[in-house]
């Protein structure tokens, strides 16, 4: 495996880890989540210098319907990472405190909240589109045999089960009230457990990686039939 892509890769896992620890911010505290928070916008704009070639070709070819999807989800995820940069700017009690931005900090509360459940949606959709890419690396890195038919049954049905819990945590958290801006407060449970709040969201992530994977998959074969009809 190439440097390049290894450093990518390091880049996207690093992004993760750190959106997932900032969703639990009751746990860690302002002085973390603040840090953290600014090392992730940092980590995203790595990111997009890595992938530079996408600008380059963002005007150049058709744009089938995975295409135009896997689109729409990135400008989503670079509008809500905008949007809690911002937002993180204004509320900060300490990383950015210098700045003595004074005013707006009613709307940059709910902007924080609404940017935060949406990145998280979204970089998970984000992923899911590139999931096929990440298991052929995990593939050739570990040097892995291609799977048999059941085992791919019994693989799809794994991620199905953990997509369908993800899918109930999803409502049961009341993310999409968050998503919507239905409340201008988020409930934090202080003394919710640290393991199974995590996985909860390891859960919730793996709903939409594997909506957004199949999605793809679907998309990609539609694009196969209608260039197959000309």
């Amino acid at each position: 495996m190439k440097p390049k892509v290894i450093f990518k890769i390091a880049v996207d896992a690093l992004m993760t880890l750190a959106l997932l620890f900032l969703m639990g911010y009751q746990f860690w505290g302002d002085v973390a989540h603040e840090w953290v928070g600014a090392g992730m916008f940092s980590i995203f704009i790595v990111h997009h210098i890595l992938n530079g070639n996408w600008y380059k070709n963002l005007f150049h070819g058709k744009y089938s319907p995975s295409r135009s999807f896997q689109l729409i989800v990135d400008i989503m995820v670079f509008i809500a990472m905008i949007g809690l940069m911002v937002s993180g700017i204004i509320l900060s009690n300490h990383v950015f405190v210098r700045l003595n931005i004074q005013g707006g900090m009613s709307f940059a509360r709910l902007l924080h909240m609404a940017a935060s459940y949406w990145g998280f949606v979204l970089m998970a959709l984000h992923l899911g589109i590139h999931w096929g890419m990440f298991l052929g690396l995990f593939k050739k890195a570990l040097h892995l045999k291609q799977p048999s038919r059941l085992r791919k049954i019994l693989l799809s049905i794994l991620g199905a089960g953990i997509a369908l819990y993800g899918l109930t945590v999803f409502i049961k958290r009341d993310l999409l009230t968050y998503m919507l801006v239905r409340t201008q407060f988020v409930f934090l449970d202080f003394r919710e457990s640290v393991p199974l709040f995590y996985l909860d969201y390891l859960a919730m992530m793996g709903t939409f990686i594997f909506l957004a994977y199949y999605a793809s998959k679907l998309f990609r074969k539609l694009s196969g039939k209608k260039v197959g009809h000309k």
